[in-house]
């Protein structure tokens, strides 16, 4: 038996492959195994290729695999894309329906089962993705009442009968593989998992949810890929909570409604990606301005411009960082797994209005739609921080606004939302003295600058640099940030077994710069390697300008759309430690 096994469906978006995916890993789920997916899919409503692809464990695991078990496809396009990925004496089960081919030099066992037809046979081709999901299910020999449970819950609603056809295409499914195959494959046969029940979701869910237990009840938003989850997930739940959901007629709308709201003393977020978040620019400007907090989510994918809006990129962290005009306080935070990204939305919020500063949460695509297992949620740790918030202002003197903007030895100021009784004060753009009343005092310009920028020096921020450090003086010092950090584990866990003595850090606080931290882990490595999905290397240039030790830095860089696999990374540590020895 063994311990893992990786799985992918591909066909036309728009024709099942969401849903059996969606089936499919449920009903393992449901059994206790680990899971780590990454979904492929074209940027338009329907057709295009897509794949989801599912890494089964039973340990934990936070990377895709290198390579693949099980191909379910339901056209030629699919094998001809995803072949490749195939282990020697992998599995296709294709639809018998297209007379699939194998590609010269895969070495794969094909099984064409007549997926469509038995669809067809039961009504419908809708049916198709559960006789491809049955035939799975079976090649793995695990226990069919699990998988039609999971049947159940999905087409529930829809009635007994439906949920009755559906399980008899799983069932019809699983027995035309079985009798191409002779039976379960031994080698595929999964060993026991633990039975415990996991959370299995994605970043965007996470997000939310932190949103919505760090007391968040409003979210302005435009739609965009890979952020709407975040929207969709509140737009569910706010209503009940009192809260409300408004899709905005682009980001600049959004963004500026959110500073509204917390001005008024509600919590808000919105969230968006990389072509939303040059929009917000100048929002985010006006909030550091007006020491208004407020909490962005960019969910990274391949720019410029509309770019890549389905891929993995990790390219805006120097437009998080540097992106206003003039000069602001803010935080740049970025989580690095599912549960981060529930915490750190908490801790978001919590920052935002304990420095009056926006808050960033940067995540990427993999993070923000790789659906994986995360342990279960601590409702304990959750603590709600709302900073210098003022509730019974002090009575002023005739004709005096309160000091909304006043001068203090950490850079925040007392902060009133409106209604409280003598906390009237001006708000505005332009530059102002410490009752909000614009003024282009010189002196007043630049202790109100030092004020503002005072706050960073003062920023604490839970674990801003994760990282495991075995050794004292490593070879080699593998630094990352987001959805990275579960694949370089693995690529290290390879790299030691060749005598490579590797630690790990996870940049977790981009802006403001955690050098302090990160210096003594750079200072004890021989070399550095930085990993991060981009083509210029911008978080080995923040380590470079903040830490030094360029000398020492190389980069890792991937661009193409892809997360990295372990493999990669792998095999990059494995020829600069070479080169560097040499």
């Amino acid at each position: 038996m063994i311990s893992q096994l990786s799985w992918k469906i591909g066909g036309q978006q728009g024709e099942g492959v969401e849903s059996t995916d969606r089936i499919f890993s449920t009903a393992l789920n449901r059994l206790g195994y680990y899971l780590y997916g990454y979904r492929h899919f074209s940027s338009r409503i329907k057709g295009g290729h897509t794949n989801n692809k599912i890494r089964i464990s039973t340990k934990p695991i936070r990377a895709i695999s290198d390579d693949l078990d099980i191909l379910v496809a339901f056209d030629q396009e699919s094998i001809d894309f995803n072949a490749h990925e195939l282990r020697d004496n992998g599995v296709i089960v294709a639809d018998a329906k297209f007379n699939p081919v194998l590609p010269e030099g895969i070495k794969a066992r094909l099984f064409p089962v007549p997926i469509t037809a038995i669809a067809e046979e039961l009504g419908t081709s809708l049916f198709k993705n559960m006789a491809a999901s049955g035939a799975s299910w079976a090649l793995l020999g695990l226990p069919i009442d699990v998988f039609n449970k999971a049947v159940e819950e999905e087409f529930g609603r829809k009635g007994a009968a439906v949920v009755e056809k559906n399980i008899e295409a799983v069932r019809k499914g699983a027995e035309s593989v079985l009798e191409l195959a002779g039976g379960p494959i031994a080698d595929f046969q999964l060993e026991p998992a633990d039975g415990q029940q996991k959370l299995f979701m994605i970043g965007n869910d996470a997000i939310a949810l932190g949103a919505v237990a760090a007391g968040c009840r409003f979210m302005p938003a435009y739609p965009i890929t890979p952020a709407s989850e975040v929207m969709e997930y509140l737009q569910k739940v706010l209503p009940k909570l009192g809260g409300t959901v408004i899709q905005t007629e682009d980001e600049i709308a959004a963004c500026t409604m959110a500073i509204g709201a917390n001005y008024a003393g509600a919590r808000a977020l919105t969230a968006s990606a990389g072509p939303g978040l040059s929009l917000m620019m100048e929002a985010i400007g006006l909030a550091g301005m007006t020491e208004t907090p407020v909490v962005i989510v960019d969910t990274q994918r391949g720019g410029p411009s509309t770019g890549l809006p389905t891929k993995q990129e990790q390219s805006d962290l120097n437009a998080m960082v540097y992106g206003t005009h003039g000069e602001i306080p803010k935080i740049v935070l970025s989580p690095s797994t599912i549960e981060e990204c529930f915490y750190d939305t908490i801790e978001a919020f919590n920052l935002a209005e304990q420095y009056q500063v926006p808050v960033i949460l940067m995540t990427d695509l993999q993070l923000s739609l790789g659906k994986q297992s995360a342990e279960m949620l601590d409702y304990n740790r959750i603590v709600i921080d709302r900073g210098a918030l003022v509730t019974e202002a002090p009575e002023q003197e005739p004709n005096q606004l309160f000091k909304r903007y006043e001068f203090t030895e950490k850079g925040v100021s007392p902060r009133v939302i409106p209604g409280v009784k003598h906390g009237i004060h001006h708000v505005t753009g332009v530059e102002h003295d410490q009752t909000g009343r614009p003024s282009e005092s010189t002196e007043n310009r630049q202790r109100m600058m030092d004020k503002r920028l005072e706050k960073l020096k003062h920023i604490q921020v839970t674990d801003a640099i994760k990282f495991d450090a075995p050794h004292e003086n490593p070879d080699l010092l593998i630094i990352g940030m987001g959805s990275t950090g579960g694949t370089i584990d693995e690529a290290r866990s390879r790299v030691e077994l060749e005598g490579i003595k590797t630690n790990h850090a996870t940049v977790r606080l981009i802006h403001p710069f955690p050098a302090d931290q990160l210096r003594p882990l750079v200072e004890k490595a021989k070399q550095v390697i930085i990993v991060e999905n981009n083509a210029t290397g911008q978080l080995a240039d923040q380590i470079k300008l903040h830490v030094g030790h360029a000398d020492k830095i190389k980069n890792v860089l991937k661009y193409n759309g892809n997360p990295f696999l372990p493999a990669e990374i792998e095999q990059k540590c494995k020829e600069l430690t070479l080169a560097w020895q040499h």
